[in-house]
Order: C-alpha cells, then structure tokens, then sequence
C-alpha cells in the first residue's frame, strides 16, 4: 500500500532531517524516488524540515509587494447559519464569500474544519458537526462534503485552503450533544473536564495517536494546501481550577522522571510530541503540506522569563499559561509557518501591537511569520493603516491573516476598501516555502495566442502532475505596455494567477502592443525564472 495514495513512481525531494529517537533533527536525506521501498520502521524516525532563512519581503510600506500571506479565518463553532443551510445554499453562501474575500486580494482561506472533533467533511473517524448539520453525527443533505467543495471552490480561484483542526477540544457544554460513535464514548478515558468542556488529555499518547490519525485521514484525502491549528492547546486556566491530570501525570509523567514541581515541563513536553508528531504525520503522507499555528500573542512576559528575553508586556503566556512552546517549534522546523494572534491595539497598556510585532519579529528563527490582526479592534480604533505599514517594515514578516473573514464580508470600517485600493492593490504569490524544495519548475512551453469563440486567448502548455508537487501547481501572468522594461518581480505588472493553462486577453481592435509574460510556479510557491513572452496587438 501507499504512503497517502502518492504515486510510487514519484516522491518528493522533501530537504528533511532525519527524525531522531530523542526528537532533534540531525542531518538532510536525499531525493526519495521511490515512498513504497522504505520499510515502515525506518519511516517512524523521519520527520520535519530543516530551517533556512526565507527571503524576506520588501521593506517598502505600501502596496506593492510581490509575495504576501493574505490570510482570512472563516470559523465555524458556535456559528449556527451553516446548520439552517441545505447544501445547494452552503454552496451558494461559500462561493459568495469566496468571491468576495478574493476580490479583497485574499490569498489563502483557513476554514475550520474541526471544531469540536467532529468533522465539516466525510470521515471515518469522527461524526459530521452540529455546526455543519444542526446535529453532532446527522449526515448533510445530499451527501453533501463541505471541506471537498470548498477546496475545489479555493483552487478555482487560486486560493489556498488552510484545513483548521482544534486539536483537544472534544464539547464546550459536557457530553449529552455528543453523537454515540463519537470516541468519547468508546474511551472515555482518554479524557478530562475543565471548566465544563471535554477534552482530550494531553498526557496520554493515545490521545496524541487518535490526533494524528484525524491529520493523516485529511491529508492522505483531500487537496489541502496546510493543516493549520490556533491557540488552543492546554485550555485558557481558570483561577483556582486546577487541571485534572493526575492521573496521566502519575503515569506517564512520574514514570518518566518528572517531578511534581516540574509537571509544567511535562506538560509543554505533551503539546511538543503532539506538534511534532503531527508533522512527521504530514511528512509521511504528502510532504508538501504545510503545518502552520496561530498561538496566542504573548509567547512569555519579560518579567517570566530569568533572562529578561519576553516581551514587555504583562498578559496571559503560550509557555507558561498554554504549555505552548511556540519557538521551539519554529527552530526545530515542527511548524512551517507561525501567525501570532497579535490581536490587540496600538498602545495597549498590557499587550502594545507595536511592542509584540517587534518581539516576534526579533524571534522569527528563519520561519514563515506572518501576523494574526483582529479586524473589529483595528478598525475601531483606526489603526489599520499603521499596522498594516509597520509590520510591513519588519523584515521577518511576511503577511497577515486576519480574525475573522466575516469583519471583511461587512466591510467592518471599510475594511474592504482600504484593501482594495491600497494593501490589496494587486495580486501577490505566497511567500515560497523554500525550506520545503527552492528548485523552480520549468518554465512554460507553446505560448501562443488564439481566437475562439470565447475571445482572444493567451494559451501554454506546462508540466503538471498531482503528485508530484515540484511541476506547475498554478500560472502567473504578467502584462506590459510597449516600451515597457520586463520586471517581473512588480506586482503592478500581474493581470492574474490561474491553474488553468489559458487567459483571456482584453481585445480592443488591434490598437496597442502589449507583452505578455507567463511563468509557472510549483506547490510550494517557488517561481520559474525568467517566464515565457508574448507579444500581441490588442
């Protein structure tokens, strides 16, 4: 049988390091031709990338950059229009909003897939969402899958389709609205309540398992371009409400050495196994899928940490609140991107946007950084123009995503009007995940122009190839005036991103000359070089 159903004739150069029994990367593996010849013991220790320093965006503050991350969250838990739809009017609903958010110059899509352990798509594993259906476990109408439709939505319009998995989070409000094949009532061991949610224990390797199975399910299943989690590991705490895991502490935590002054580290231990075997998952089923995580915005306060290396802030911590060690997920290449939850003003006397931009600039560790902005706060304070210029500053970071895509779809502020005609101007390529594959794909071949009954088109051939993610994934094309001097690396110049091998040309009758370039660019976003060109009479 084969890895993830990738075909055994092709296997991606991966540029991984080995995964080691004690979980650090040692040395890069060579070009893997063959997944189905590797004996399954010795694919239980590869694992995640290596960090190199990406090419970092330009400094410039305005609207002109070429690669960008323009990311939009659309949630799904406790949103219950989606369950008063029919599938003909969630289609119809996810079109209108794709539609929309791409017009915004909207690049990637991360929807939530799993909000509860339950699913927005056909599993096998866990039942269909209350979100989804009205019911946790009742079946859509007309066998309708969600999360297949909006990755064919997505990629039609060449945006990327980020899979958002809550890993823990099994009931907000107890179990009586959980379905009888949910895998809470099979194991009931496997876990705890807080504060009147169910959750997966962390301490337990079978909860990591049951996690990782889910990931493989999608990603051996779907076209997803990322799995993508948010800030929800070990549960916000509650003041004088302990967490319950004594009982895995003793079992797993004791008997490993911990101590009970030292059960936080064991705990940080859990959600690193957790984060890494999630990635050695991906990397085992289709390589090219990106593992991406949106903590929370402070990953320690100055004052926590002994050697004054945290933030100047003074709020709730990934490292010592959430068990989140989120830069040790970056330097040891467990995440290919990270999006901080920088959610809150400009001057906040607790949590200054400027002051945490800065911070996880300065901590970017080589990874793909881009910033979570909370679009409601920013907009009520007018602040988007001044975020949005400094962290295009910073030379570590490299997009944004922003909380959530419905502030968008209202126009909260006219959101969408400064995206338009300013930070969206024009189309950008997602920043290339060059510690991933850095060799660009061939360029394009045959590119002709050709009347047809739907106008004049610019057509070209290209090699392309669902499991091999290093041939052309998607098409840039690029215009200039006669005269014009051939720069590609201005965004000015692209017209639009397609994966279809064809551009309907703007025809006027023959009266100006115009250029056109066409490059091809592979999955994980790297560019060919020089592009093919065109020059036509329009």
């Amino acid at each position: 049988m084969f890895l993830g159903g990738v075909n055994p004739v092709f296997c991606v150069f991966l540029h991984h390091k080995v995964f080691s029994i004690g979980s650090k990367f040692i040395q890069s593996i060579m070009y893997l031709r063959y997944l189905y010849v590797l004996i399954a013991g010795l694919l239980l220790f590869i694992s995640s990338c290596s960090v190199h320093k990406t090419t970092t965006t330009p400094t410039t503050p305005d609207s002109k950059l070429k690669r960008e991350f323009r990311g939009a969250w659309i949630q799904t838990v406790f949103q219950p229009e989606y369950a008063r739809m029919s599938s003909a009017e969630m289609k119809k609903d996810f079109i209108k909003k794709l539609d929309y958010l791409q017009s915004c110059g909207i690049n990637a899509i991360v929807f939530q897939v799993r909000p509860e352990a339950d699913a927005f798509y056909h599993s096998k594993i866990e039942p269909y969402s209350r979100f989804f259906t009205g019911r946790q476990g009742h079946a859509p109408d007309n066998n309708f899958d969600a999360m297949a439709f909006l990755i064919e939505e997505c990629h039609k319009r060449n945006m990327e389709f980020h899979a958002w998995l809550n890993p823990y989070r099994v009931s907000t409000s107890g179990s009586a609205a959980l379905a009888q094949n949910h895998v809470y009532h099979k194991y009931p061991e496997w876990f705890v309540t807080y504060n009147k949610m169910i959750l997966f224990d962390p301490g337990l390797p079978q909860s990591r398992s049951h996690i990782c199975k889910v990931v493989r399910d999608i990603v051996s299943r779907y076209d997803v371009d990322a799995i993508h989690m948010d800030d929800y590991f070990y549960p916000y705490p509650v003041a004088g409400m302990p967490f319950p895991d004594d009982k895995s502490f003793n079992r797993y935590g004791a008997a490993k050495g911990y101590k009970q002054s030292q059960r936080n580290d064991w705990r940080r231990n859990n959600v690193n196994q957790l984060v890494s075997e999630i990635k050695r998952t991906i990397l085992l089923t289709k390589p090219w899928v990106r593992f991406g995580i949106s903590p929370f915005g402070i990953y320690r306060n100055k004052k926590s940490t002994p050697d004054g290396s945290g933030s100047n802030t003074n709020g709730l911590q990934n490292y010592d609140n959430l068990y989140a060690d989120v830069t040790k997920w970056v330097k040891e290449g467990w995440i290919d991107y990270n999006i901080p939850q920088i959610y809150w003003e400009i001057g906040h006397t607790a949590a200054d946007y400027i002051t945490l931009t800065k911070w996880w600039n300065k901590n970017a560790n080589g990874g793909h950084l881009y910033i979570g902005q909370d679009v409601a706060r920013t907009m009520k304070a007018n602040e988007l123009t001044r975020k949005m210029k400094y962290a295009r500053q910073m030379p570590n970071v490299s997009g944004n995503c922003f909380w959530p895509a419905n502030e968008i779809l209202w126009n909260n502020g006219g959101i969408t009007n400064a995206l338009k005609k300013d930070f969206h101007r024009y189309p950008a390529l997602i920043p290339a995940y060059t510690h991933l594959h850095s060799v660009p794909p061939k360029e394009v071949s045959k590119l002709k122009t050709t009347w047809t009954e739907a106008g004049y088109k610019l057509t070209w051939e290209a090699e392309q190839s669902k499991s091999n993610p290093e041939k052309a994934s998607y098409f840039v094309v690029y215009k200039f005036r006669k005269g014009e001097p051939i720069d590609i690396s201005n965004p000015a110049h692209i017209v639009t991103t397609t994966r279809a091998l064809e551009y309907l040309l703007p025809y006027n009758k023959g009266k100006e000359k115009y250029t056109y370039v066409v490059t091809a660019v592979d999955r994980f976003h790297n560019e060919s070089i020089k592009g093919k060109r065109r020059t036509v009479k329009l």
